[in-house]
């Protein structure tokens, strides 16, 4: 493990670490580094907020971010924490875009930022115009990747490669089961499996459109009467563009209910680690006693490194 920092003042140190956690979120946080460096007299080493702070293993890229904390305490516990690149879009403004296609937008954005870019995939798929006002960027991003999501049917996801910042279709991302996979028999310690109705399940989407011709509110309902039975009434709520047609409106109705309208599946998992995955990957997963035996997308990962034990902490989900 190598742990480097550079001070952008001319200083850079290659300092030894006791502990490390990263974190990766699919949707909404930047990727987050906490370090404790082995240091004796931190009056030594004096780290700005905003030094650079690069680690590797081996031929292993893991993470370049930026300081943007650091602490002492009486053990002698010197503490580090630094964002990726995202953690520059948690800031607020009014984002104005006609139709565009969220690679274009969320370029845009990013480019607006001043942040290095990588890899774009193209998505395609036009998003209606937009204005959002006071709106963190991140979140002007998931509304592009979210709508892309329901018209098509791909999953895009923004990360922090390295220092540039990728967007790419989760279907490229899936680590080959046979190069990696997490199971009784490998990897695996604990896990948590649960199926549930009580987050992101709809079985009835209710459209309005105010119509300001009429002065009347237009209403759209899709839903399916057999889950509605066995599951009660789930609604969602979603007012759209008086712009938007007729023909557009029921479009999105059958693709929202197509999307919401099942059982969510989620699986915790803590394992022995592997630097390749990441929030935004595809993981097999092989555990016999419950039946498990398929791919899950990472929607959150934490790994741990200390002592030279690397384990991870993973939230999966079914797509």
């Amino acid at each position: 493990m190598e742990v480097f920092i550079d001070n952008r003042d001319g200083t850079i140190w290659d300092m030894p670490v006791a502990s490390l956690k990263w974190t990766t979120s699919r949707i909404g946080k930047a990727g987050t580094l906490e370090a404790k460096l082995v240091i004796e007299d931190p009056r030594k080493f004096s780290i700005n907020s905003g030094a650079v702070i690069r680690v590797t293993d081996g031929s292993y890229k893991i993470f370049y971010g930026y300081v943007f904390e650091t602490g002492f305490n009486a053990d002698s516990d010197f503490s580090v924490k630094a964002y990726d690149q995202l953690r520059y879009l948690m800031y607020n403004d009014t984002f104005v875009f006609s139709s565009t296609t969220a690679t274009a937008g969320i370029r845009k954005i990013a480019t607006d930022a001043g942040l290095k870019i990588g890899t774009f995939e193209e998505t395609g798929y036009k998003v209606p115009a937009m204005v959002e006002d006071n709106k963190k960027a991140l979140d002007v991003v998931a509304k592009f990747l979210d709508s892309t999501l329901i018209a098509t049917n791909r999953n895009y996801v923004l990360f922090d490669h390295f220092g540039k910042l990728e967007l790419r279709n989760i279907n490229n991302m899936a680590i080959r089961a046979d190069d990696f996979y997490i199971g009784e028999e490998s990897l695996l310690f604990d896990f948590d499996y649960k199926k549930s109705i009580d987050e992101e399940t709809y079985n009835r989407i209710k459209i309005v459109q105010d119509n300001k011709k009429t002065g009347k509110r237009e209403v759209y309902i899709a839903q399916d009467s057999a889950n509605i039975a066995k599951w009660g009434r789930l609604q969602e709520f979603r007012k759209v563009d008086e712009r938007m047609t007729a023909a557009q409106i029921k479009d999105l109705l059958d693709k929202l209910i197509k999307l919401r309208n099942r059982e969510t599946k989620s699986l915790k998992l803590t394992c022995l680690g592997h630097w390749k995955v990441r929030a935004g990957c595809f993981v097999f997963v092989y555990i016999e006693k419950i039946g498990i035996k398929q791919y899950f997308l990472v929607d959150e990962c934490t790994h741990n490194w200390e002592g030279g034990v690397h384990t991870m902490q993973l939230d999966l989900k079914v797509i």
